[in-house]
């Protein structure tokens, strides 16, 4: 049967602000269900309040509404635009609790509105444990052992039952894990249950038996309306029961189940799909299997996309959210092509032949006194996704990927910690627990130590045994004399060529990573480019969706278009999210509008910029400096664009211009020489623009030094970081060498910085374009929070509220000498304090910033393809630079310390906020200005 016409305007409800447990998976799925709905002739209404996705972009639907998310906002937009349908299962929890709150009082009934895409039932048997459980044991699903609490008696009686301690605690409603874990002892009990009671919208927890330690499962699968069921993808985590899916390493497709396990697992799932409910769309299934036996364990099931669905969908390259969408409207799975083959039908599951890995990224460094052990609570901030034609390979490839510094698991010039440090960090769940493992190899550990200690699948084990004995053969040996055949081992399993020379440089003379380059391109070593097919290479793909490994057989086939190609931001952590991807995403509609074939580059499974259909190819790779130039000499393009990949694609600046390649945009040495804070002050000098008296430091004695002459408080910052990582306000000498120790220990190869705090002062953030003539300021957003407080943290107002008409004049007259004068081709971003009627500027960034996206929706310009295009050439006169801004929108920062109980509620100029929305006011009565403008000095922090 074709797409329903019974229904023709539908309403899609997202997730809001990015949160820890919600990310921006569901704006790619969000993102793939309007192009879905329209490209089959619906109309399309949307609310969400965040600003930073491309699903709030006026391309993505008809009617976009950027309200918070509430049920009078959701009735407030029924009553306007009449839909016929609403499909709720594409923003998380979030929507699925707004949608049920809504079902349960009637509201979709009485307006004549569908639900579409899941039965409101299934998620009431889903959410509430109880109900689950008994559903489970109807259907003869086994479950752990467990029973429902509404109170600290209940849940002291239930313990009882169970047999004691450990118990897991699962609060109701609630998304990644809020309010529950793992309770070991009596001292945490009472404290970890009225937690989750607490946050449970219910007030209601799970007590359940622990089954720590055992292995856990999850099945992505899609179901049609004639009761047609595809599991789109297994994945296996790497860590044992007792961490969070989302904070574990997982592994795609499953490698440690027998064929007998895994047809259990998949009759279980189905099963459990067909009892929730008749309904068509996406579930995941999530499972733990005892090791060393059969049994196995429901744990739980979401009848909507997920976080994993995103992973799923990388991983296999099937859309999950957009086939998931076409069944909530009618089509059946046989009905439907596989978009990536367009050849075989969407009934068929994916087969894949590679290896994909994915490690979450964590953020504890914002966090002082975090506890970093991982539980059932979430606490990763984001994730790296890479593939491989194996394990190690992509192993490594997923190290390379995190952006901390590191060029793969160990062997990469970091000290390997001691063995009671070691120990320490295997016993309990940690995030580098796989580096540990790893380590402990290189001990001298056995497998059966380590799977007993960590009670990870010694397969997985076996496997990292093998990378640490590549280790060890090649530290015995020279870069001259190194077998050909041993190093295209290296090559095989992922090894940077970075922890090639590291290893080579341990028993012989120095080598360098440009050194093992030139051995192996004179072997004429070059990785082979791989497409990611859904099918093993049965069918032809129609879609350039590529991976890197060293076989012979090279899938890429190079046009002779002329190439742009564009670094994306790597994984989402605090100080570079969403906001960055937009851009990245806007930045290849730019190029494709402007004539290029455009090439992306992204390790990010949750985004759009990584969906298979954006760019004209994808390569699913690190954004690390050997995977991305590999790529550029396969392809060849005319040149690159880095501004609008945040840091990450920035710090890469350096090779390209070694390596004589093009930076579309301003001048890589203009963007260095903003972060160099003694050449930008000599350069702001020169213009008589004022900025707040500093100095340069090496060490603690130097800092001290600049303290005196400037006077406290001071603000200590290090050079080249983003998201204000490190920095730091002193009020005493003390303090400040408390500071300087820190930075020297996380940043010792840069130059530190002090500057004269400017107390209370106004913050204002400027985000602007330059074409060589003509300078558009996107916006100026006036800070609520003094200065000091990270501009990513702070509420932001658009336009200001308070600034005289004098100092706005200074402050455009500055950003236009500043462009000038540096040079920019494209975005340029300063920051400026300001007061009285004195105007200090406090840096600039040559760049597209995480404020582009949110000023793009207040005004209605689509600021980041005005950005990108001028890049490569346009001139502003080309574009309609009116805003639709009628009053003031405001940004509004979100913060994960409800994630974090332990860790005081403070802010400063080091960024700790995971998202943000947007919100339109008339007037300054509105509570959404007078609460934070009440409270705009309270968490103010060194």
């Amino acid at each position: 049967m074709p797409r329903r016409d019974d229904i023709h305007k539908i309403l899609i409800i997202g997730s809001g602000p990015i949160v820890i447990g919600q990310a921006c998976e569901f704006d790619y799925s969000g993102t793939q269900a309007c192009r879905s709905l329209k490209e089959e002739g619906y109309e399309v209404v949307l609310i969400n309040s965040n600003p930073a996705t491309i699903m709030t972009d006026p391309m993505m639907a008809d009617a976009i509404y950027l309200k918070p998310l509430t049920t009078d906002s959701i009735k407030e937009i029924v009553e306007k635009e009449k839909p016929d349908a609403v499909l709720p299962t594409m923003g998380g929890q979030t929507a699925l609790n707004l949608a049920r709150d809504l079902q349960h009082e009637g509201y979709w009934r009485d307006n004549d509105m569908q639900i579409i895409g899941v039965n409101m039932d299934a998620v009431d048997i889903t959410e509430d444990r109880q109900l689950f459980r008994d559903l489970m044991e109807k259907i003869g699903i086994e479950q752990c052992r467990s029973r429902t609490a509404n109170s600290l008696l209940d849940a002291k009686e239930i313990v009882e039952e169970l047999g004691g301690l450990p118990i897991v605690i699962r609060p109701s409603f609630t998304l990644g894990g809020t309010g529950g874990g793992i309770v070991w002892n009596e001292d945490e009990f009472e404290r970890k249950v009225l937690r989750g009671l607490e946050m449970s919208p219910v007030h209601q927890v799970l007590i359940e038996e622990s089954i720590f330690g055992w292995k856990e499962f999850e099945l992505e699968l899609l179901r049609d309306k004639n009761d047609n069921v595809v599991i789109v993808c297994p994945i296996e985590n790497l860590d044992p029961m007792g961490v969070h899916t989302g904070d574990s390493v997982t592994v795609a497709p499953t490698q440690t189940l027998t064929d007998k396990q895994y047809q259990h697992l998949r009759d279980a799932a189905i099963k459990m799909m067909r009892s929730i409910g008749d309904f068509a769309g996406g579930c995941n299934v999530q499972f733990a299997v005892e090791p060393g036996s059969d049994r196995l364990v429901a744990i739980e099931i979401n009848p909507r996309v997920s976080r994993s669905s995103a992973l799923a969908s990388k991983a296999t390259g099937y859309p999950i959210a957009k086939i998931a969408t076409k069944l909530a409207v009618g089509y059946t799975l046989d009905e439907l092509p596989n978009p990536i083959t367009q050849v075989s039908s969407a009934c068929f599951e994916p087969s894949i032949d590679y290896v994909v890995v994915k490690i979450p990224r964590f953020n504890f460094d914002k966090f002082s006194g975090v506890d970093e052990e991982l539980t059932t609570q979430m606490k990763a901030v984001g994730e790296v996704m890479s593939i491989g034609r194996n394990f190690p390979e992509a192993m490594n490839k997923a190290w390379q990927s995190l952006e901390i510094g590191r060029s793969g698991l160990g062997a990469d010039g970091y000290d390997d910690p001691d063995r009671k440090t070691i120990r320490e960090r295997l016993v309990r769940p940690y995030w580098d627990r796989t580096l540990q493992i790893r380590n402990a190899f290189k001990m001298g550990a056995s497998v059966e130590e380590i799977a007993d200690i960590t009670k990870v699948d010694p397969w997985f084990l076996q496997q990292i045994r093998y990378m640490v004995s590549l280790e060890n053969r090649t530290e015995g040996q020279e870069l001259d004399t190194i077998p050909e055949e041993d190093l295209y081992e290296l090559k095989q399993a992922g090894f940077s060529d970075v922890q090639i020379a590291w290893l080579l440089s341990r028993s012989g003379p120095e080598v360098n990573e440009e050194d093992v380059r030139k051995k192996r391109l004179d072997w004429n070593m070059k990785p082979s480019f791989k497409l990611v097919d859904t099918c093993a290479a049965e069918f032809p793909a129609e879609t350039p969706y590529y991976y890197s490994s060293y076989e012979t057989e090279n899938e890429s086939e190079v046009t002779d278009r002329k190439k742009v190609m564009i670094l994306g931001s790597g994984p989402n952590r605090i100080g570079q999210g969403i906001e960055f991807d937009y851009s990245c995403v806007h930045a290849v509609i730019a190029a494709q509008e402007m004539g290029y074939e455009a090439i992306m580059v992204n390790c990010n499974p949750e985004t759009v910029s990584t969906d298979f259909d954006i760019a004209d190819k994808l390569y699913f790779e690190p954004v690390f400096w050997e995977r991305v130039i590999d790529i550029f000499e396969h392809e060849k393009p005319e040149g690159v664009i880095l501004q609008v990949g945040g840091q990450t694609a920035l710090k890469l600046g350096k090779r390209f211009v070694e390596a004589g390649i093009k930076i579309f945009g301003t001048e890589f040495e203009k963007i260095d020489f903003a972060e160099d804070r003694g050449e930008f002050s000599r350069f702001l000098k020169r213009l008589h623009i004022p900025f707040p008296d500093y100095g340069a430091a090496r060490d603690a004695e130097g800092a001290v030094e600049i303290a005196k002459r400037v006077g406290y408080p001071v603000l200590i910052r290090p050079s080249y970081v983003l998201g204000g990582q490190g920095m730091r306000i002193a009020v005493k000498e003390e303090e400040l060498r408390v500071y300087v120790e820190r930075i020297l220990q996380t940043h010792p190869e840069n130059d530190f910085l002090i500057d004269k705090y400017l107390d209370k002062a106004i913050e204002v953030d400027v985000d602007s374009v330059y074409d060589g003539e003509q300078l558009h300021i996107a916006g100026i957003m006036q800070h609520i929070e003094p200065a000091g407080v990270h501009s990513g943290d702070s509420t932001a107002v658009l336009p200001p509220y308070s600034l005289s008409k004098v100092v706005i004049e200074t402050i455009e007259n500055y950003q236009y000498k500043i462009a000038k004068e540096m040079g920019i081709v494209g975005f340029l971003n300063v920051q400026y304090a300001v007061k009285g009627e004195d105007v200090f500027v406090l840096e600039a960034n040559p760049r597209s910033t995480r404020t582009i996206p949110f000023l793009a929706k207040a005004t209605q310009r689509p600021e980041a393809k005005i950005g990108v295009k001028v890049m490569l050439g346009a001139k502003l006169s080309e574009f309609d630079l009116t805003s639709k801004l009628k009053h003031w929108a405001i940004k509004e920062p979100v913060f994960p310390f409800d994630k974090f109980p332990e860790v005081k509620k403070e802010l400063g100029p080091e960024m700790k906020s995971t998202g943000e929305s947007i919100y339109f006011m008339e007037n300054f009565n509105d509570e959404r200005f007078r609460k934070p403008y009440e409270f705009k000095n309270l968490y103010l922090s060194k």
